[in-house]
């Protein structure tokens, strides 16, 4: 089975020195910049990828991230609750942060505004004007990356078949501008039949695994599936595996790890658009930094 990826994920080696340490005890340069990064969840092997170009950028900068994020990406209030607790104690010099929710975290962020505490939002939107409720959204052009997957599904399918669409969850704006994005690029192939596009993976992979199995019947009938994020994506390999449909369906994915490269090497998966995770999380600090050091920064970094 022929494959091949849409994009290429960087993966940079880090270095590590002692002011860039988060607070764990480790030592930190007197007077840095502490920075609280809040990503939407710290189990993916994404986050562990934006975790490692925040380390990047701290040991460049000498500021000093704290990063903590929600037990699952679907605990709002977790997510809220960390932002209230950074703004109310007022122990950072500025927030980097991730929505899991467009417009759950809008009232939090303009808190944070009042207590002069910058925010930064990477990774996915949030309601409001980069410059002007946060100080820049540094993200991957996510409309783009799905419009990109529906493009090449379309391809390997030959321009006809039918597809079925496994959301991630609601509220997650990169996933939804991901999930527009492949049904437009879908929508343009005429003999293309979407079979389904409403149901959600859900926020874990063990519950995208279910819902991806709750499917089998449209899966068995599809030709063509894709899936928005990392967790969906892995889980919708599982199940095609689990019921020997690996290899039979064009399969198209988003986001990278260990075990979906081993999908996309062994005929599984067709094709994963891959984010720069990594970049994402150094350049969320260094526009950060360079902000709190009174220096003009974008409103919006494409990373790529």
């Amino acid at each position: 089975m022929r494959w091949m990826q849409i994009l290429v994920c960087a993966v940079v080696a880090m270095a590590f020195c002692s002011c860039s340490k988060s607070d764990n005890g480790s030592s930190s340069t007197p007077g840095a910049f502490k920075i609280a990064v809040i990503p939407k969840g710290e189990s993916h092997a994404y986050w562990k990828s934006v975790k490692a170009g925040v380390d990047k950028a701290a040991a460049e900068t000498g500021c000093v991230p704290i990063w903590k994020g929600p037990p699952r990406e679907d605990d709002r209030s977790s997510q809220i609750g960390l932002v209230e607790q950074y703004v109310s104690d007022g122990g950072v010099n500025g927030i980097c942060l991730a929505p899991l929710d467009a417009s759950a975290l809008v009232d939090p962020v303009g808190e944070a505004n009042k207590k002069n505490i910058p925010v930064l939002i990477f990774d996915s939107a949030l309601k409001g004007e980069a410059g002007k409720d946060f100080i820049s959204f540094v993200a991957t052009d996510n409309h783009a990356g799905g419009a990109i997957a529906g493009e090449e599904l379309a391809r390997v399918l030959g321009g006809k078949g039918k597809v079925v669409m496994l959301r991630y969850a609601v509220g997650s704006a990169s996933t939804e501008q991901r999930e527009a994005g492949f049904l437009e690029a879908i929508a343009k192939h005429p003999d293309i039949t979407m079979i389904e596009k409403d149901r959600f993976g859900g926020a874990t992979l063990d519950e995208a695994q279910k819902n991806a199995e709750n499917l089998l019947d449209k899966l068995k009938d599809c030709d063509g599936i894709f899936c928005p994020n990392e967790s969906s994506t892995q889980a919708m390999m599982n199940v095609l595996k689990d019921n020997g449909l690996a290899g039979k369906k064009k399969f198209v994915g988003f986001d990278t790890s260990v075990a979906l490269l081993g999908g996309l090497k062994d005929g599984t998966i067709e094709g994963l658009v891959a984010q720069n995770p990594t970049y994402m999380g150094y350049m969320a600090v260094k526009t950060m930094v360079a902000h709190l050091k009174g220096e003009k920064v974008p409103v919006s970094i494409d990373t790529g």
